[in-house]
């Protein structure tokens, strides 16, 4: 884990990650990538404008200029503070969408881990629109840790882990068991049983250890919970042992199939309080 991008519009929130990125950064020797994506007004043209020039209309670019310069007087105040002191930043701004952005700029520097903040996002807003974390989460090929509320000292005990357990999981789950054990977490397992997809325990039980046996894992135990969904017994399961943080994988769903089908994961992101890690599928 030696790429932590932190995507930052300069909020509260923003901030809140990046004192868990720098925490991350610290204990694993890593690069933070701090990003600011600007999104600049409809009459500047934007022809040409990339990450190391920013050349638009002749008309534009003094507006834009001055975007620029502020950005980066942001960008001095906010890496002169006190907790990322020592620790490597490499500061980027990027003409594009929040979302667009972060994902290119994941890819083109091979970044293991995307730290951001999130205030969630409800009712239509979250049907119509959803918040940026929700669709970097639902696209991003590498592990997106989603933080609601300043942490405080970072180091979580427990990590709980939902899933179905079936074969298509092996794989991204050997990424959550890395994780869990870069900081020597108790990793809790837990199915969620529900009246639609009912197993017995005794199924249940088996079905976790046969699909655990094949990975190594420091600290692990696992369970079984009962609820009316699996979104609501993940977050009433977390609750209940006093999780620090929640583990998902998801499958990227797009389009219309998000649409009608939604996202465990990615209603986590918006819903949960604690912070949510999710791993690609």
């Amino acid at each position: 884990m030696k790429k932590i991008l932190v995507p930052t519009d300069f909020s509260e929130h923003a901030e809140h990650a990046l004192k868990v990125a720098a925490q991350i950064a610290r204990k694993n020797n890593s690069e933070i990538y701090l990003l600011h994506l600007l999104e600049l007004p409809s009459h500047v043209g934007d022809d040409g404008i990339g990450e190391s020039n920013a050349v638009g209309s002749s008309a534009g670019v003094p507006e834009v200029m001055f975007f620029m310069k502020k950005v980066r007087e942001r960008f001095a105040a906010l890496v002169s503070a006190p907790y990322l002191e020592g620790i490597s930043i490499v500061e980027a701004i990027q003409f594009e969408k929040a979302f667009d952005g972060i994902i290119k700029h994941s890819k083109d520097h091979n970044i293991d881990l995307v730290v951001m903040g999130s205030h969630g996002a409800s009712g239509f807003k979250e049907m119509f629109i959803g918040s940026n974390a929700e669709k970097v989460v639902r696209t991003s090929d590498v592990p997106v840790l989603v933080i609601k509320k300043d942490e405080g000292e970072f180091n979580p005990q427990k990590f709980v882990f939902a899933s179905d357990f079936s074969d298509e999981i092996r794989k991204p789950f050997a990424k959550v068991v890395e994780f869990v054990n870069t900081f020597d977490m108790e990793l809790d397992m837990v199915y969620i049983n529900t009246p639609s997809s009912f197993k017995s325990t005794h199924a249940a039980e088996k079905l976790m250890d046969d699909f655990a046996s094949g990975f190594s894992i420091n600290n692990l135990d696992k369970y079984i919970y009962n609820d009316v969904n699996v979104e609501k017994g993940i977050l009433h399961f977390s609750k209940s042992i006093d999780a620090d943080m929640i583990g998902m994988c998801t499958h990227g769903r797009q389009g219309l199939a998000h649409f009608f089908n939604g996202s465990i994961s990615e209603d986590l992101v918006n819903h949960a309080v604690k912070p949510v890690v999710t791993f690609k599928i």
